[in-house]
Order: structure tokens, then C-alpha cells, then sequence
């Protein structure tokens, strides 16, 4: 009986949780019916008038939707590569640096602007690419002309993938550190002994003993094909750079709370989670067979 009122307790403690879980996550799938509808405000969803599919029809017949589409894969395909890559190298760099009080202070200081939010980091970017900013000065140096930065379309998904590569590699690097204090340091005597030097260590126990973790981590960001990052491209796209900057987030926001197309909108963020559905279960699907991982 003590155990059974100890028990309670923790169901207790999750009421606030599961209220927030329903308030904000399941309540507002109701929502998605707008998506079939000419919605109209005043009405409400159970009196506007039932159009069927015409507002995904509509979508794909528009020239912004195949822009906004492969916006969005090229971004975020593009931050999935960086953000797998970059912490990974970074990570083996670290874990050969033999100073310990050295390698903990660049540990913390990398992985500082994974805890600013992109309002704070969005600014100090633009000051910094800015027609009179530093990096414009540095280019004055060689006889370059100021360039703005984000004006650019041709520049502007760089400079998505890298600022977010830079805000996030230090963080991630701790999954990788986490793996790389896993492998057995016998491993590596005994790979001395035999005369394998660094590079030959890296290759034979080092990649080998973190393949695991560097195939999770690759399969499960599948899940995150179609989400380049609205507050990121928020705070820093305008409309010069719609052509090569746009995605589908910010794309709804504009056409459902601006333009106020909600049907639109609606359908446009209800494919997008389709499909990002079924990437989710595809990637943790790949993730149970080739890493061995399961939440379920």
C-alpha cells in the first residue's frame, strides 16, 4: 500500500506536463481542418464553406511552392551535413589535446552561443556583415568593396548553414566527446605497441569505436529534412533574398498571418508534417536496424 501511494505521487507530478501536452500540442490539431476549408474567421471552422483538396491543388499549381520546397531541403540538408561533420572533426581535434585545463576552457567557450537565441545572435550578425562592419572592413584591407552580406541570394543560404553550424558544433561536440571517453584505453596501448602513430590510432580505434554514435546521429537527423529553422531565417532573411532564403515555415507565416490565406497556409504546414512524419518514423526505423536504437 506505501509503495502504491508512492507511485501516486509521480502521477501526480506529471498532471502539469500532460496539461501542457494537451493544450498545446493536441488541442491544436483541430486546427488542420482548416486546411480543407475557404476559412473564414467570422464563421469559424464548422461554418466555412468545405473545399476538399483545392487549397493543396492550389499549392502545387503555385511557382512559390516548388521555390519554398527546395529552399527548405537545401538549407536544412545543408545544416544536417555541417552539423554532422564539423562537431565530429572538431571533437577528434579536441580529444588529442593533451592540456586539460586548455581543452575544457575551448570546450566551454564553443559551446557559449548554443544558449543565445537567434534574436540575439541574428543581431550580432548583421552588425558584423553590415556594409560598415568588420568584416567588410577586414575586405577594404585587400582592395575589396564592401558587399551586404544578406543582400545577397547567391550568399544567403551560406550564411544560414554556417552562423547555424557555428551557434550549434560546439554543443554537439559533446556527444562525440561523450562516445570518444567510451572506447577502452587499452585499445589504444595496444595499438602503440604494434607502432600505429595518431593518424593510424584515428583511423583503427577512434572512427571505429564512435561509428555507432556517428550513424544515430546521422540517421535520426533525417527527421529534420524539411525544418531549415524559422527563427533563424525570421530574424535574418528579407525580401531580396526570397528567392534562395524562403522556406515553408516562413512561407506560411507570411501567407497565413500576413496575407491572411489561412486555407493555404494551413495545407502548406499540414504536408509538412506528413512528411516530416514519415521521415521521423523512416529515420528511427534505420536507426533500430543499423544502430541498434529504440525508444519503444
Amino acid at each position: 500500500m506505501r509503495n502504491r501511494a508512492f507511485v501516486k505521487h509521480y502521477y501526480l507530478m506529471l498532471i502539469p506536463g500532460f496539461a501542457w501536452l494537451i493544450l498545446f500540442s493536441i488541442v491544436p490539431m483541430f486546427g488542420i481542418v482548416i486546411a480543407f476549408e475557404d476559412f473564414n474567421p467570422t464563421r469559424g471552422f464548422f461554418r466555412s464553406e468545405w473545399i476538399g483538396l483545392d487549397n493543396f491543388e492550389y499549392l502545387f499549381l503555385m511557382n512559390d511552392s516548388k521555390t519554398i520546397f527546395i529552399n527548405t531541403i537545401v538549407i536544412a540538408v545543408g545544416k544536417i551535413v555541417s552539423n554532422l561533420i564539423v562537431p565530429l572533426t572538431f571533437a577528434l581535434l579536441l580529444n588529442e589535446l593533451r592540456v586539460t585545463v586548455l581543452k575544457r576552457w575551448i570546450q566551454t567557450i564553443v559551446y557559449m552561443p548554443h544558449f543565445l537565441s537567434w534574436v540575439i545572435l541574428s543581431g550580432i550578425l548583421l552588425d558584423v556583415f553590415s556594409h560598415n562592419g568588420p568584416v567588410n572592413g577586414v575586405l577594404a584591407i585587400f582592395g575589396i568593396n564592401p558587399i551586404i552580406f544578406f543582400a545577397k541570394p547567391g550568399l544567403f543560404p551560406f550564411l544560414i548553414i554556417g552562423s547555424d553550424t557555428w551557434k550549434e558544433f560546439g554543443f554537439n561536440t559533446i556527444i562525440y566527446l561523450a562516445a570518444l571517453a567510451g572506447i577502452n584505453p587499452a585499445l589504444y596501448e595496444a595499438a602503440a605497441i604494434d607502432g600505429a602513430g595518431r593518424f593510424k590510432r584515428l583511423v583503427h580505434v577512434t572512427l571505429p569505436g564512435i561509428s555507432t554514435t556517428i550513424v544515430l546521429l546521422a540517421v535520426l537527423s533525417l527527421g529534420n529534412v524539411l525544418n531549415a529553422g524559422f527563427d533563424q531565417i525570421f530574424n535574418l532573411y528579407n525580401p531580396i533574398v526570397y528567392s534562395t532564403g524562403d522556406v515553408i515555415d516562413t512561407w506560411v507565416y507570411r501567407t497565413g498571418l500576413l496575407n491572411l490565406q489561412y486555407g493555404l497556409a494551413t495545407a502548406a504546414g499540414l504536408l509538412k508534417s506528413v512528411i516530416s512524419f514519415v521521415l521521423i518514423v523512416v529515420s528511427y526505423t534505420l536507426a533500430s536496424k543499423f544502430a541498434n536504437y529504440r525508444i519503444f
